[in-house]
């Protein structure tokens, strides 16, 4: 297969690490066998007193140790999110055994990406502001809140002196970050790339403004079926929090460091609804056109691809408008789809969504199985496509696509295909 395009030479990209903390485990390892047993990680809310929410419940991340990847003095320096994507970094890092000594230091660079960013620092740094004066506001609070601040901590931490920023676009971060730093290596600006989402927005602000906006679900008598993508009881999404993180690196330097590949990103596509601030646009366009510019830049037909993680956020518009925008890029091939709603189990982690969803892509192709869609009851009208209901399936795959959409009409669409 021809890699070049007119005199740029484009590099091939594989996935050599994964790293995780989620709702359902604190390691990579954890997340993906629970996902493949339909394990929900939904429960009530622990962080803060729910009396008087309309939601009370919420994917929460459980006995986290931020000290086992962070000096402890340092911890107090930054907001959950950011200790999360560290976490997730480590693992990552350590999965792909990639070192980072001075000679690649300036050839790796990181994009993790926050979608909201330090949102339960700033409302604690708010309240000790009006309670107890000036004075008392963290010197800390601006580096532990800022979203960019997840990239810059895991430079500083890992030494990686390339790129080093952050995209917010809200949903889509996840996606958009694993995107570009794709490209980074392909055209040859980078060797190795950190890249993922990472968020920790279950605070009593989040879940008052999304509960406000009719966005949650209010299913507080049974929280591990509220999130139920697809299915024709969904009432709103489950917010969830945690971080994962993909070390990408180009073909060249991890075969030549004889490291293990996992998957190969082979298609990006990013488009803009141009529609309204929250509401997917009409018959999902905008997500089947990020969709098709990923399948174009992959060089293979809709109908090679045997595997798609939906967004699929268990609201009642966007599931079947998503499914819409499938079967405009798949035509008859849609029915043939083997499609994946992970949130069902993880809940909606916002910029972490789409680099969450990218890591179990990664992982199905390296397994040969797609985890289930659980609390799929009964598919809406809308919703007639094969969602993989209750039972993760083996099978056959060689490319599978990832999408993630935003508010503001933002959406992402990646691919990873079985290294050849």
């Amino acid at each position: 297969m021809d890699f070049s395009r007119g005199q740029i030479p484009l590099r091939r990209v594989v996935v050599t690490g994964l790293g995780a903390v989620t709702p359902l485990g604190n390691t990579w390892n954890e997340t993906w066998s629970q996902a493949l047993v339909g394990k929900s990680g939904i429960a009530g809310i622990t962080k803060f007193s729910t009396d008087g929410y309309d939601t009370r419940f919420a994917g929460e991340v459980k006995n986290f140790s931020p000290e086992t990847y962070i000096e402890k003095k340092e911890i107090k320096k930054m907001d959950l999110f950011i200790q999360y994507a560290l976490a997730a970094t480590k693992m990552a890092l350590d999965h792909s055994g990639l070192k980072i000594d001075e000679s690649l230091a300036p050839r790796t660079g990181v994009i993790v990406s926050a979608g909201l960013g330090g949102l339960p620092f700033i409302e604690e740094q708010h309240t000790k502001l009006m309670e107890k004066g000036p004075s008392r506001v963290s010197p800390f609070f601006i580096p532990s809140v800022i979203s960019n601040l997840a990239s810059g901590q895991i430079s500083i931490a890992f030494g990686a002196k390339n790129v080093n920023y952050s995209i917010t676009s809200a949903c889509a971060t996840g996606v958009h970050s694993i995107g570009e730093a794709f490209r980074y290596i392909m055209y040859g600006h980078a060797d190795a790339m950190i890249a993922g989402g990472t968020e920790s927005t279950v605070c009593p602000m989040a879940i008052s403004g999304f509960s406000n906006m009719r966005a949650l679900s209010t299913r507080n008598d049974n929280p591990t079926q509220a999130s139920r993508p697809f299915d024709e009881g969904r009432d709103g999404f489950v917010l969830g929090e945690g971080s994962a993180v993909l070390i990408l690196e180009s073909l060249e330097h991890a075969t030549k460091r004889g490291a293990r590949i996992l998957a190969e990103v082979t298609g990006y596509g990013a488009s803009a609804d141009a529609y309204h601030m929250t509401s997917p646009g009409p018959e999902g366009e905008g997500g089947a056109r990020a969709m098709a510019l990923a399948i174009q830049e992959a060089r293979i037909k809709p109908s090679d691809i045997q595997h798609v993680n939906a967004h699929a956020t268990s609201t009642p518009m966007g599931d079947g408008l998503e499914t819409q925008g499938m079967k405009k890029v798949f035509g008859d091939h849609a029915k043939n789809l083997w499609i994946s709603a992970t949130k069902s189990m993880t809940g909606h982690l916002l910029g972490a969504a789409g680099a969450v969803e990218s890591a179990f892509c990664v992982q199905a192709l390296v397994d040969q199985i797609v985890p289930p869609t659980i609390n799929l009851v009964k598919p809406s009208a809308d919703c007639d496509l094969d969602y993989v209901p209750h039972e993760a399936r083996p099978g056959r795959l060689e490319n599978v696509l990832n999408n993630s959409f935003g508010f503001g009409g933002t959406n992402g669409s990646l691919i990873f295909s079985k290294y050849k």
